[in-house]
């Protein structure tokens, strides 16, 4: 039914596939310690589409913004209730992701963060990204802390720290945000008395935040 409605309302490619960057890679001596430029094992995400098929000609940038005008009328329905994620279910059958874990970004989106962002590339090592995370549930579409959410108190402390004019809502802010959420799920998975529970919990959360289309 979704890849009826994507088609009927912008006749193309149902599907769409994108390189996204997968595990943490060890560095080229074979050490696990951490590199300054970090590799990951890339694969190819698949989605329904829910932009124009044009929406590469009309802009080059790497992350969709609110409002975007490359996004479908049915695209936009679908990226509310998270439906454009379903294909992921062959990646994780292809052994690329896992149903729960950090969601995959860009490969030259995730080298540039994890030098941005001390540590980033940390929420990657060994583990695999996954269709919905901890993060996903927490926060919202972007990395925005949701009203009334334990992150909400502390946002303006996290984002644009040095106050530049005109860095405010910045992407690196965002996935600062995600990132903490992202830290705390790997560090679950340590001990299986704290990695079973979270698991369990997101994926009961997960539908409940798809059927009310939170934080989009």
């Amino acid at each position: 039914m979704v890849a009826a409605a994507v088609y009927i309302d912008s006749p193309g490619p149902v599907f769409f596939r994108q390189r996204r960057a997968g595990e943490l890679l060890p560095d080229e001596s074979g050490s696990d310690a951490r590199s300054p430029r970090p590799k990951f094992r890339e694969f190819f995400m698949l989605k329904f589409r829910s932009m124009r098929t044009d929406a590469d000609k009309m802009s080059n940038a790497i992350v969709t913004e609110a409002g975007d005008p490359r996004v479908t009328r049915v695209g936009r329905f679908i990226r509310k209730t998270r439906l454009d994620e379903l294909p992921q279910f062959i990646n994780v059958l292809r052994g690329d992701m896992s149903l729960v874990g950090p969601r995959p970004e860009r490969p030259e989106l995730a080298e540039q963060l994890a030098m941005t962002i001390p540590y980033f590339e940390e929420r990657m090592r060994g583990i695999k990204p996954g269709i919905t995370g901890l993060a996903q549930i927490s926060l919202g579409y972007s990395g925005k802390a949701l009203p009334g959410s334990p992150l909400e108190p502390f946002e303006k402390d996290m984002t644009n720290p040095f106050k530049v004019e005109g860095a405010d809502d910045a992407l690196a802010d965002h996935m600062r945000m995600k990132l903490l959420y992202d830290l705390a799920y790997t560090a679950s998975a340590e001990h299986l008395r704290t990695f079973i529970p979270m698991e369990l919990s997101i994926m009961v959360k997960t539908p409940i935040v798809m059927l009310r289309a939170r934080g989009t």
